[in-house]
């Protein structure tokens, strides 16, 4: 740590020696310009991606392919994230219309990485896709205040890692006992966002960027009226990582169900549209009816039997008291943030999905999902899943109970503060728990037996579990 120090020092000094003997740096900088790049908060961000940076790269050369590519697309992120760093140490602060365009070269490189999980899916999607979710924590540069709708910039960078967890620990598991290779690469990217990143913005930037408030003030592109026969411009692009889709409010939406039964009999004139039943219309006149069935009738019946009518999907707060999320598909960034002790949350019919629940609830209920993923961190009284097919939970605080009902395919991810859990599983199968095993991340797996032997001693049945030869 001294000789590092002492390094670090004289490179300090040769770089104002160098700036007191000529209006010119040995980097070629202007004298403003090598300032910047001499703070020492730039410095110290130098020495994050030399340290993590670096070892991030290294276990990605030796994978290759995509998780190549993904990788140098993540430098690629901090690498604009130190030229904004050092901008804004030159600049005064924008508006919201400049900090967007200000945050527009980071965007491009989100961007870039996002495209790479769409399409068809890859052997390394969860590779990716934890690579693509990582990068939001990217995002605490734009922090300006409290009212700017972000967490704090430690938190933010905490609770973004959280979203890209889940699809890491998928690599850790994957891979565990294949590659370790891959095993190294997940556990470097998470180092460099924990402690890396987060211990860098705690050090520089608790409160968030600090902008220069003599520097050049931001130039900002004016909007111009197209010319007169020009065509129309191309539509905006579609949501990014600093522009959350807007939701339609509830009052422009149709009422549906029984509101909209109140709602005619408020009109008062209930009866306007019905039609006239004749006598050549009742069952008993028709002659084109008879009671026998035939085998094209019963197969169209059951056709249309075996499909159900799903719902429209909600992400909503139910009377202040229940969060419901129901039919939601293919939505992979679902957050509930806002919640408390008191609030529980029932999901309902989702599929291809990933929700995350940033705080504690009181109970949490998974029915009839398919393919779901679920991460929250503490829960009061229990989280239950039921009548679901292949879904993932994660608890990353404590639970003192959970309970997986009619369920086929499990994984329970476990924290060390939730090890002491109760499970309770009942006519469900395929049912594996995930604890820690150690300080450097790795998950050991264990089955839940499904099958039982009873056999009747001393007057009463002895129930035990089926051991397995892997157990």
């Amino acid at each position: 740590m001294e000789a590092k120090l002492v390094e670090r020092l004289e490179a300090t000094v040769a770089r104002l020696e160098a700036l007191s003997a000529g209006g010119i740096s040995a980097s070629g900088l202007p004298d403003s310009e090598a300032e910047v790049s001499s703070d020492p908060s730039i410095l110290a961000f130098d020495d994050l991606m030399a340290e993590y940076g670096a070892r991030f790269s290294a276990a990605a050369e030796k994978i290759e392919g995509q998780v190549l590519d993904v990788t140098k697309l993540v430098l690629e992120a901090f690498s604009v994230q130190k030229k904004l760093l050092i901008h804004i140490k030159q600049t005064q602060k924008p508006d919201m219309a400049g900090l967007v365009e200000f945050l527009k070269p980071l965007n491009e490189v989100i961007l870039k990485v996002n495209a790479m999980t769409e399409g068809r899916r890859s052997d390394f999607f969860n590779h990716l896709k934890s690579a693509g979710d990582s990068l939001s924590a990217l995002a605490w540069i734009a922090y300006t205040g409290k009212d700017c709708g972000m967490s704090m910039p430690i938190a933010h960078v905490e609770e973004s890692w959280q979203m890209a967890e889940f699809y890491n620990n998928k690599v850790l598991v994957e891979y565990r006992n294949k590659d370790q290779n891959h095993v190294e690469w997940a556990k470097a990217l998470k180092e460099l966002y924990l402690p890396g990143l987060r211990d860098y913005v705690k050090s520089h930037y608790p409160l968030g960027p600090v902008w220069s408030a003599s520097g050049k003030k931001p130039s900002s592109a004016p909007l111009k009226a197209p010319p007169p026969g020009a065509p129309a411009p191309p539509p905006p692009p579609p949501a990014s990582l600093f522009s959350p889709e807007p939701s339609q409010p509830s009052s422009s939406q149709p009422k549906q169900g029984m509101s909209a039964v109140f709602q005619a009999i408020s009109s008062g004139n209930v009866s306007a549209g019905l039609k006239k039943v004749t006598a050549d219309m009742k069952t008993k006149n028709r002659t084109d009816r008879t009671g026998v069935v035939s085998a094209g009738e019963k197969e169209t019946r059951s056709s249309s039997s075996s499909f159900s009518k799903v719902g429209p999907p909600k992400l909503e707060l139910q009377m202040g008291r229940k969060w419901a999320v129901e039919n939601q598909t293919g939505r992979k960034n679902l957050v509930i943030d806002d919640c408390d002790a008191k609030q529980s949350v029932y999901i309902y019919g989702c599929k291809d999905s990933v929700l995350q629940i940033q705080g504690k609830v009181n109970n949490i209920t998974i029915d009839k999902c398919n393919k779901m993923g679920v991460v929250f961190k503490d829960v009061v009284a229990a989280c239950e899943v039921v009548n679901c097919n292949g879904v993932e939970v994660q608890c990353q605080g404590s639970a003192p109970t959970i309970s997986v009902d009619n369920t086929s395919g499990c994984q329970l991810y476990l924290s060390k503060d939730s090890l002491g859990a109760s499970i309770t599983t009942a006519k469900s199968s395929e049912i594996n728990v995930l604890v820690p095993t150690g300080p450097d991340g790795d998950w050991g797996e264990h089955s839940l037996p499904q099958q039982c032997i009873h056999v009747f001693k001393d007057g009463q049945f002895e129930t035990t579990p089926v051991s397995h030869s892997g157990a």
